[in-house]
């Protein structure tokens, strides 16, 4: 078993390989091949190398890694990555990659990290002399089993009496709701500059941080979703109070689930109305009535308003593995000296 390296610049060449890959395990859309080029494409610093593991001409795992500090390496993992970009086979002992990888990368680290990983789709190991696992965020899903009305039901009697009452509110004032869901790759262009105006005018405008279509956030979010609907991959839902344009979702598809990457809503809407759980409600019973999906993931950090959705929740987790095991027991006592000094003070 041998890793080898490249500059991550090589990607466009490699593309097929990390795709056949891709396909042969847990296959989730943040991880194909057409998800990652762009955010190399936006966001690489220009360090990054793609790694790969080959066995008997087989391959066997890869990843996009980048050197993180001295002494350090990590998967590449910008903010709009859900997931550490790593792929490797179903079964495929993980430690063992681990350790044959730290040995391939340059500059003789000591410490590789794998960040954001998924239990669902990578099992969580178990700690060892040389790795060492830690909590990340626990984020939330929607098992898209059964009948709308049963999981509707089964939510909490304020979320569906708010919303109900929303609704009538709505109606009496002649306002008619609209939800359209955007699937061509000729229409994503169009969606970023609707999601742009709608987060630049809230508190992300503010600070800066809003998707907008002439920056790199907007040039990513455009070009992977025009990629992924190229194959039917991508959906854009847009919640509509009237003529205006309140909230909407940017998501992907793969063959069991449907993830929401971005949310954003009008902040001029009173806040007595709900846009985004509106159209959350709505979206959800034509997921329920349609059955492509078994599951709706939001691969976010937990929020009060997830709670009332769902009561599924998992904990996604890093992994950090040392070249020595002595390494990771001195890092503990630093860590644990520390936290020490700070109680004492």
């Amino acid at each position: 078993m041998s890793w080898h390296t490249v500059s991550a610049a090589r990607f466009p060449e490699f593309a097929a390989r990390w795709q056949q890959l891709h396909a042969r395990g847990p296959a989730p859309a943040m991880l194909a091949a057409d998800f990652v080029a762009p955010l190399l494409a936006q966001f690489g610093a220009g360090s990054e190398l793609l790694a790969w593991c080959e066995r008997g001409g087989e391959t066997v795992a890869m990843a996009l890694v980048k050197p993180d500090g001295r002494g350090a390496w990590t998967t590449f993992q910008p903010s709009q990555a859900p997931l550490g970009l790593w792929l490797q086979l179903p079964g495929e002992p993980l430690e063992p990659l681990l350790a044959g990888l730290l040995r391939a990368l340059p500059g003789f680290p000591l410490l590789f990290g794998l960040t954001q990983a998924d239990p669902m789709l990578t099992p969580r190991p178990a700690d060892s002399p040389g790795l060492h696992t830690l909590d990340y965020i626990d984020t939330a899903r929607v098992t898209l089993a059964g009948g709308f009305e049963d999981y509707w039901n089964a939510r909490g009697k304020n979320l569906r009496s708010n919303l109900k009452k929303q609704r009538a509110r709505l109606e009496r004032e002649g306002v008619a709701t609209r939800l359209d869901i955007l699937r061509a790759p000729q229409d994503m262009a169009q969606a970023i500059q609707d999601y742009g105006r709608l987060e630049s005018s809230g508190w992300k405008g503010s600070e800066g941080t809003a998707v907008d279509a002439g920056n790199a956030q907007g040039r990513y979010y455009r070009a992977m979703l025009e990629a992924l609907a190229a194959r039917g991959a991508a959906s854009v839902y847009r919640y509509f109070f009237g003529e205006q344009l309140v909230a909407m979702d940017l998501c992907v598809e793969d063959a069991d689930s449907i993830v929401v990457l971005k949310t954003s809503y009008d902040e001029s809407v009173p806040s007595s109305l709900s846009p985004t759980l509106l159209m959350r409600e709505e979206a959800c019973r034509r997921l329920f009535d349609e059955g492509r999906f078994k599951r709706l993931e939001f691969y976010g950090r937990v929020m009060e308003w997830h709670l009332r959705w769902t009561d599924e929740v998992r904990t996604m987790y890093h992994i950090n593995y040392y070249r020595w095991p002595g390494l990771r027991r001195l890092r503990a006592m630093l860590a644990s000296r520390g936290k020490s000094r700070s109680a004492a003070q």
